[in-house]
């Protein structure tokens, strides 16, 4: 995109591709339902794709329809043909074409009918009654319920194909309208009346072919829900092979034709007799085949010698039986030696643990004890004499006391403990305290002289 003066000016491509992600980005426009002329319709001869115009009175539309897609087609699209169309639109950038690109055609005339055939599956299918869990369909059911109109064809077939094939089952028809306004309110009574009595094994619910218009009984919503809640296994048996309705996706079987439906409800009484006489064939020639093995080993025990000469072999044993008691003899004679051995050297062991033993012991450990710790305790005592006398002695020489003896005193004020240290400290006619060695003598200062004085 480029900027000319205030005005945005887009190229061609942009233009186009902003308008192909507009439409891609709607999803109004995508799975809508078209209908329509074709015109100019062409298919590629290689690829298989199909293009064409869709018209009406006031517009057409470009429109193609890939290989992938219409090769699901039931019919042949030619110009002129009215058709609805399943789809979505978008812009064919190379061409710069508004464009229709179609996933589903059908023939105009089914159109709504086929719309809501559509919707509705889709529907169920989101909701997963397609999905759920199938019920078996039993193998020799006693009765068979058969919900259906009791004047159609296929109800003649549904009864004589199982009369034909297996004409011990009972058949119980529950006769309901298969086309009409009344006819999907019918069917659902059936079924749910069929589960409620439980008079039958399994249920086939169906009716012959028809027009879309015709079986869309069998399309309808309560007819679906109520073939998913019932109880009993049901075979679906609408129309012909080529028709399907909402009813075979929920159904537990889908049959093709009522005639299927009988024959996938029953098995075939021929093919069970020829199973029994396989079977019975089978059995007798493996009861044939038992009975001569268990002859031939008879046969080959009775010439065994064992049968022939018994009390050869019961001989042997008598012997065996000897061997073994000699060899257990032995055995216990030597076990009993190993445990007398045993037993004397644990009595050894008990006397040397006996209490009074252990008493012995412990009372002269104990006398050891006493005399090294009397020992230890008349060293420690000389060892701590010997020091105190030497620490008397050194403090005997740094005594006061001691140095008196020689000749020295103490001067003290008289009534105090103030040592005298200097002739300043006291006066003529200060009373003083000399302390001698031997005692003391109160005295009165009569001159103090210094060292000056001298």
């Amino acid at each position: 995109m480029i900027r000319e003066s205030e005005r945005e000016v887009w190229s061609v491509t942009d233009l186009v591709q902003h308008l192909y992600y507009k439409l891609e980005n709607d999803d109004s426009l995508k799975g809508v339902w078209v209908e329509g002329e074709i015109s100019n319709f062409s298919q590629h001869t290689h690829s298989r794709h199909m293009y064409f115009t869709l018209k009406d009175e006031n517009a057409t539309l470009n429109a193609v329809m890939f290989a992938g897609n219409n090769r699901r087609l039931r019919f042949v699209p030619k110009n002129g043909d009215r058709v609805l169309v399943k789809g979505y639109v978008s812009i064919y950038q190379k061409g710069g074409s508004l464009q229709f690109y179609a996933q589903d055609m059908r023939l105009s005339g089914v159109g709504d009918l086929y719309v809501a055939f559509q919707r509705l599956k889709e529907q169920l299918a989101a909701e997963g009654l397609f999905e759920a869990p199938k019920k078996a369909i039993p193998d020799f059911p006693k009765t068979v319920g058969v919900v259906t109109s009791a004047h159609g064809a296929a109800v003649r077939d549904i009864i004589s194909t199982m009369r034909r094939r297996f004409p011990l089952t009972r058949i119980l028809l529950f006769p309901v309208s298969v086309q009409g306004e009344k006819a999907p309110h019918e069917i659902a009574a059936a079924i749910e009346q069929m589960n409620l009595h439980r008079e039958a094994d399994v249920l086939i619910v169906g009716r012959g072919g028809g027009s879309i218009e015709e079986l869309w009984a069998f399309n309808e919503e309560i007819v679906a829900r109520t073939i998913y809640r019932s109880e009993l296994p049901i075979i679906s048996a609408v129309g012909h092979e080529t028709d399907v309705t909402i009813s075979d996706f929920v159904a537990d079987v889908r049959a093709a034709t009522p005639t299927a439906a009988a024959e996938l409800a029953v098995p075939h009484i021929e093919e069970m007799e020829e199973r029994v006489a396989l079977l019975k064939q089978r059995l007798l020639r493996a009861q044939a085949s038992a009975l001569s093995r268990a002859r031939e080993r008879l046969e080959k025990s009775v010439d065994h010698p064992i049968f022939k000469y018994p009390h050869a072999r019961l001989h042997q044993y008598v012997q065996r039986r000897d061997e073994l008691e000699a060899r257990l003899m032995r055995a216990m004679a030597q076990l009993v030696k190993e445990k007398s051995h045993r037993l004397a050297s644990e009595r050894v062991r008990l006397a040397t643990h006996h209490p009074q033993e252990r008493i012995k012991q412990m009372r002269e450990k104990i006398a050891t004890l006493k005399r090294q710790h009397r020992q230890e305790m008349m060293r420690k005592l000389k060892e701590w004499r010997q020091k105190h006398h030497s620490l008397v002695a050194q403090l005997d020489a740094l005594s006061p006391l001691k140095v008196m003896q020689r000749g020295y005193s103490l001067v003290y004020r008289h009534g105090s403990n103030q040592l005298v240290k200097s002739s300043q400290q006291v006066q003529p006619g200060d009373l003083i305290r000399v302390r001698l060695a031997d005692g003391q003598i109160k005295c009165q200062v009569w001159r103090s002289e210094g060292k000056s004085d001298e």
